[in-house]
């Protein structure tokens, strides 16, 4: 009888553990700046990040599990970012890591993940060697959903070059990774279409006078000024021109919507052009339910969502890997590499829809078809394009 009775209580004993562990919850890394110049971004992000999240827990969760987000803020420093890869992986014992929203940063911490067999979502960081960092490699755990440079810088060079024009092209690209290496892209771009820089500066985060950079474009006849930096210091080229008196017109990479951007350039910021994956517009029912709630949720100055692109971004990442933890039954890395590259169910995001959005050698959900460019006015980033905006219900699928 006590045999019985203690095989009874061992049974009951480990369906107890089995249970236990089974409600654990998935620990997903969330890493971003969230102080400093880069902010408005990696707070936007990481706000959607906490909105899906919260969708998808009140939703059953994943396997039956909730998701647990592990927040770090990396202050857009590499050494930073390093340092809280290792912490994530080793103390927190995360799954996967969704975020990086510099390049720099995303170089530097990302290479800890691949060791470990972990997978990344880089949801904002778009310089364009970000998934093709571990090429030599016969595994590769480095997976985005944003716009590459590969695909913005073309995009701003057709904007000025072919549809408006022009010819005497300046670019201004700060001196981090990120904006060199988009510039690389600018000077790429523009080689195919038969056109030299008239002139091609470079600033530092931080720089607050661009006098000597804008002379040297507006003397050498510069008609437009292509842009590669961060909210901050793309304010000052602006604020630069206007104490200048040289009104040309701005077009850059997807940043030129920061609100720290057109917050501080003001005036001077308006009419400035950028590829854009999402315009807080509620175009689609999927895109109006997701801007309602942000807004009710976190209440943005000015019912503004100070980077939309990124909060977009973001909330699609937690989406793309639920759907695949979910695909692979499991939380090993491998198992959840492997169902990303094969996602047999359509991903319904705000940005896009994803159908089967990775394969084995393709790590970029976002094709060039999807941006489309947005423009400043009124102190709010909206479609440039009327043919954009009339077609904005119509979310573009990848190619």
């Amino acid at each position: 009888m006590n045999f019985k009775l203690n095989a009874l209580a061992a049974l009951a004993l480990a369906g107890a553990m089995t249970a236990a562990l089974a409600a654990d919850p998935i620990r997903i890394g969330v890493d971003g700046p969230f102080t400093g110049g880069s902010s408005s971004m990696g707070v936007s992000m990481r706000d959607g990040v906490r909105l899906a999240t919260e969708e998808i827990n009140a939703a059953g969760g994943v396997l039956g599990r909730k998701l647990e987000l592990v927040e770090r803020d990396d202050e857009a420093k590499n050494e930073r970012g390093v340092q809280i890869a290792q912490e994530l992986i080793n103390k927190e014992r995360v799954v996967a890591l969704v975020g990086y929203i510099n390049t720099g940063v995303a170089l530097a911490s990302q290479r800890f993940f691949q060791e470990a067999k972990i997978p990344v979502m880089n949801n904002v960081a778009t310089g364009s060697i970000v998934t093709r960092q571990f090429d030599d490699q016969p595994e590769n755990y480095v997976f985005r959903n944003a716009a590459p440079d590969a695909i913005q810088a073309p995009m701003i060079v057709e904007e000025a070059v072919v549809r408006r024009g022009y010819k005497k092209v300046a670019i201004l690209a700060d001196s981090t990774n990120y904006g060199q290496l988009g510039r690389a892209d600018l000077l790429k771009a523009l080689a195919a279409k038969g056109v030299k820089p008239v002139a091609d500066e470079k600033f530092n985060i931080k720089d607050v006078d661009m006098t000597a950079q804008l002379l040297k474009a507006k003397e050498a006849g510069a008609e437009v000024v292509l842009t590669y930096g961060i909210g901050p210091e793309l304010a000052q080229i602006a604020n630069g021109m206007t104490k200048l008196g040289w009104k040309v017109p701005m077009i850059g990479s997807w940043t030129l919507s920061m609100a720290n951007f057109i917050d501080n350039a003001g005036p001077g910021g308006e009419g400035a052009r950028m590829p854009q994956t999402f315009i807080q517009e509620g175009s689609t029912p999927k895109r109006k339910a997701f801007i309602e709630a942000y807004l009710k949720t976190f209440k943005p100055k000015d019912n503004r969502i100070d980077s939309p692109v990124s909060a977009a971004q973001g909330y699609d990442s937690v989406y793309l890997l639920a759907a695949a933890i979910k695909q692979a039954g499991s939380t090993e890395g491998p198992k959840i590499r492997a169902a990303l590259e094969d996602l047999k169910t359509p991903v319904e995001g705000v940005v896009t829809t994803y159908v089967r959005p990775f394969t084995a050698k393709d790590h970029e959900a976002i094709t060039a078809n999807i941006p489309v460019f947005g423009e400043v006015r009124g102190q709010r980033v909206v479609y440039a394009n009327a043919e954009d905006q009339k077609n904005a219900h119509q979310v573009r699928l990848k190619q």
